[in-house]
């Protein structure tokens, strides 16, 4: 099953501040603030209970008290490679939390299944019996 399309956020729900990024770009590092921290209001998505629970499990760290999800883009030297960067992992962190996990149905083997089961054990068993020191008889 190909990943969920991620949903279109709200604008009102997000907020950005740019700070000066470390690693590549040289002598532009220390000039601009090329880094962005997202921040992303859940409430303000309006989500259903279960995927709110799922979207806060997968936040983990990210979920700070407020109930806001922050996600940090650092790894382009531009600020707009960084912002797309970021709502794109953001976009693909709801969408993720709004897909329902299939229930798993349980099953129980059949008799034949076990009993099949129990003579390769048996099998098996007895041939790593066979590896032990011969006996003196």
């Amino acid at each position: 099953m190909p990943p969920p399309e991620p949903p279109p956020l709200p604008e009102e729900a997000l907020s950005e501040r740019f700070l000066a990024a470390t690693g590549p770009g040289g002598q532009n590092v220390n000039k601009v603030a090329t880094a962005v921290q997202l921040r992303l209001d859940v409430y303000a998505l309006g989500l259903h209970p279960d995927a709110y629970a799922r979207l806060k499990v997968l936040a983990g760290s990210r979920w700070t008290d407020a109930g806001e999800i922050v996600v940090m883009a650092r790894t382009h030297r531009t600020r707009e490679a960084n912002r797309a960067d970021a709502r794109a992992r953001l976009a693909e962190l709801v969408a993720t939390a709004l897909v329902r996990p299939v229930r798993r149905v349980k099953t129980r083997p059949s008799r034949s299944a076990k009993t099949k089961r129990m003579d390769g054990k048996a099998i098996r068993g007895a041939i790593k019996r066979d590896r032990g020191r011969p006996s003196h008889d």
